[in-house]
């Protein structure tokens, strides 16, 4: 009389164990592709973002970075939309699983551990210190949000859609803002970033850049759920 309950609590814990199993079948993947690269061609992703991710003064950091944002930037190289002499070819040459894969795989490694963030609290930035306060305050007399409002105060990141900003070096934070005011990258989350990167003067984006790179890297925030209706929630009664 037993046998019927036995066979389905068995099959029970076979339900909830399938998707994880699933998940880690699919990390594995995502391992192998970025430790040994794949045989059409691509090359192992450690070799430029290193061994666990972290990233160096030419490649950004991508672990512990959001799985959606990494997907989204991996479709992006795939199809064209994002250019870049070096991960438009290896993008091209990967399936759509293997994209999934590899995103999938970043996001859950642990972000880089640096000293705690050097940045100086918003109340008692001024605004000589140009790239510290359009990152913590914004400039309202252009309808400019702080960075801080969608990446976090330190820059590590929100959710999975907002990346982590903290120590990415002065060139890559120059090169992707000036592909937002070029129009040259795709929009990104909620399609903020072509309308902040346009408000940015040449001498802004250098400020800000400066101001990221300067900061130790810190884990990413746990995912917040409802983050456009967040943002436009912060953003009333916030200009300085």
């Amino acid at each position: 009389m037993c046998a019927p309950k036995f066979r389905a609590v068995l099959l029970l814990t076979a339900a909830f164990a399938a998707p994880a199993l699933a998940q880690q079948a699919t990390i594995a993947q995502g391992q192998q592709i970025a430790t040994q690269g794949t045989l059409q061609g691509v090359a192992a992703c450690v070799s430029c973002h290193g061994a666990q991710g972290a990233g160096n003064a030419a490649f950004p950091r991508l672990a512990g970075t959001g799985q959606a944002y990494l997907q989204a930037q991996l479709d992006a190289f795939a199809d064209g939309r994002r250019k870049n002499p070096i991960m438009q070819p290896f993008a091209q040459k990967l399936s759509a699983t293997e994209r999934i894969a590899l995103a999938m795989y970043y996001s859950q490694l642990p972000a880089p551990l640096g000293a705690p963030p050097s940045a100086v609290e918003a109340p008692s930035v001024t605004r000589s210190d140009a790239g510290a306060w359009l990152a913590t305050r914004g400039r309202w007399s252009d309808n400019l949000p702080a960075c801080a409002q969608c990446h976090g105060p330190s820059g590590s990141g929100v959710g999975a859609q907002f990346p982590p900003l903290a120590g990415l070096s002065v060139a890559y934070v120059t090169q992707q803002l000036q592909a937002w005011k070029a129009g040259t990258r795709p929009p990104g989350p909620l399609g903020l970033m072509p309308a902040v990167a346009s408000k940015l003067s040449d001498k802004d984006v250098d400020a800000v850049a400066a101001y990221y790179s300067a900061l130790a890297t810190v884990p990413a925030q746990a995912p917040v759920q409802g983050t456009g209706n967040a943002l436009q929630n912060n953003t009333k009664g916030a200009r300085p």
